[in-house]
């Protein structure tokens, strides 16, 4: 025990500031620049998971970060930089509209970004009077690849450490402050999903962690899967990612108790 202690001691603290910054390699959202001819973007599809609307024969052209995997074929497929992967992570909304980046097709034929809409006002006031500072949530695992199970997990571990700040994983959901929901939803899980909800005392919240559940993902609706967890459940925040970063995780849940303030879209670089 003491020789614990003492490795304890002589490690420090590793715990990280969040956001910890992205790795060399780290794939963001995409955006459109500015001015590059409208018909140049590439069209839905180079895209696997169906983010992509319009382009080449339409007016307008959107990305739909909720549905987007990161993969980067957008940006491969667009000739003179047209679309560029940033790095952010801090993305989380608690609109599904707030995660669709829009084009429109300007008068002389190239691209124009509409302003940003305005910040919304918070509307987890009341959660956030009635929970305070702490947060207590139960995983649900809906059908995911387990890559965001694997993000939630490194939440617990020391670099990050959750706990800090006042918030833990639970095993009921009858000593839940809210559900976070990894995955599309599968049909078989459906009920299961809503069951694991009807258990948590009111107030509460639901956070969708990842592409899939906040869209449905790569994976889509379909015989089944419901898609994304907003066709069953009402929900309070999405986190898109596949997977998201545990930094992305982390200002999706203290968005989601009111501790932070949803970010403006990032502009084109």
């Amino acid at each position: 025990m003491i020789r614990a202690i003492l490795r304890n001691l002589k490690t420090g603290v590793v715990t990280q500031r969040a956001p910890l910054p992205p790795p060399a390699r780290f794939r963001g959202t995409p955006s459109v620049n500015p001015g590059v001819p409208f018909d140049s973007l590439p069209g839905p599809s180079v895209c696997p998971s169906g983010a992509i609307t319009g382009g080449a024969g339409t007016d307008g052209y959107a990305i739909d970060i909720a549905r987007c995997v990161f993969c980067g074929r957008c940006a491969l497929a667009s000739p003179a930089n047209a679309i560029e992967l940033g790095r952010e992570v801090e993305l989380s909304a608690r609109r599904r509209d707030r995660l669709v980046v829009r084009v429109e097709r300007g008068a002389d034929g190239r691209t124009v970004i509409p302003a940003a809409p305005a910040a919304l006002e918070p509307v987890a006031n009341r959660i956030r009077r009635l929970l305070g500072r702490s947060l207590h949530l139960r995983h649900v695992d809906s059908g995911s690849c387990n890559a965001c199970d694997w993000e939630l997990t490194a939440l617990l571990n020391p670099v990050y450490d959750i706990r800090r700040l006042g918030i833990d994983f639970v095993a009921s959901p009858r000593h839940a402050d809210g559900i976070v929901v990894t995955g599309p939803v599968t049909r078989n899980l459906e009920t299961a999903v809503r069951r694991t909800l009807e258990a948590v005392p009111e107030p509460r919240l639901v956070i969708a962690i990842g592409a899939c559940a906040s869209s449905g993902g790569i994976v889509g609706r379909s015989y089944a899967s419901a898609g994304g967890v907003d066709a069953i459940l009402p929900v309070d925040v999405y986190v898109p990612g596949c997977p998201p970063r545990p930094d992305a995780i982390i200002f999706g849940i203290l968005l989601a108790i009111g501790r932070l303030g949803e970010r403006q879209p990032a502009g084109p670089r």
